[in-house]
């Protein structure tokens, strides 16, 4: 059965669903690796429609929905670069996986009846369109979620580069990073059983103390544009939406 959200009103502008809510525009990383669900490589169905049920819970409450995905569950460029090849083709490859990676999050979202739009970084016309500022922000405008890929079209960032770059462009009020831990931790929490969980950290402190969450760069350009990030599990049902609504489990990574 196919599940209809009311989001096709131009639309979340002034929808009192969205009252009460703690932010109203916002880009959601996922990890390629996300996508996995219980396979070892490629892409698990369950897992997107799942994710494409809850971006649409976030849409018919009214928030205005970015979505970067990586490609790692198909292709990491870094791994040519170790084996001592071609950074810079190892990263194209790595661009193409979040490609395919977008094409199956939105049509993820259109079998929940959530209408969505890929666009690129790197010009494929004939899959989907290539990224301008002004064409996404009038589609986001239009209720729709808007599908990045490409990371930033250019070799050595990382995707999460990328979701910094777009939430920037697309005046975000914060950056969500889905991960598989429910925050940010002093130590990874899966090696270091006392590692300790921040409920809240600065940029500034974030690079300070190495915590690899998010690369350098992309920390420094939330930071530079004063956007939050939210680090929360991807994998806890339901946990973005929590937070969407002021509750929930997750690190906020903000000055303010």
């Amino acid at each position: 059965m196919t599940l209809v959200y009311p989001v096709a009103v131009e639309a979340a502008e002034g929808n009192p669903m969205s009252d009460g809510l703690r932010y109203k525009r916002v880009l959601l990383k996922i990890s390629g690796e996300a996508l996995l669900g219980t396979q070892p490589f490629g892409i698990d169905d369950k897992m997107v429609d799942r994710l494409s049920r809850e971006i649409g819970e976030a849409v018919a409450l009214g928030v205005k929905v970015g979505l970067v995905v990586g490609g790692g569950n198909i292709f990491r460029g870094m791994k040519i670069a170790a084996a001592g090849g071609n950074r810079v083709a190892g990263d194209h490859m790595g661009m193409l996986a979040t490609v395919m990676n977008a094409i199956a999050l939105h049509e993820g979202l259109e079998r929940a009846g959530v209408p969505a739009r890929i666009f690129s970084a790197i010009p494929l016309p004939t899959i989907c369109e290539t990224f301008t500022q002004q064409r996404a922000e009038g589609a986001m405008k239009r209720g729709r979620v808007v599908v990045f890929a490409g990371g930033t079209g250019n070799p050595f960032f990382t995707t999460d580069s990328g979701a910094a770059l777009r939430a920037a462009e697309m005046s975000c009020d914060a950056l969500f990073k889905g991960t598989q831990v429910d925050g940010v931790y002093s130590a990874d929490p899966r090696k270091d059983p006392k590692a300790t969980r921040y409920q809240r950290v600065s940029h500034d402190e974030m690079l300070a103390k190495g915590l690899e969450v998010m690369d350098a760069a992309a920390v420094a350009l939330a930071r530079d544009n004063r956007i939050p990030v939210i680090v929360f599990s991807i994998h806890e049902p339901g946990a973005f939406v929590d937070i969407l609504r002021g509750a929930g489990r997750g690190t906020v990574v903000s000055d303010g």
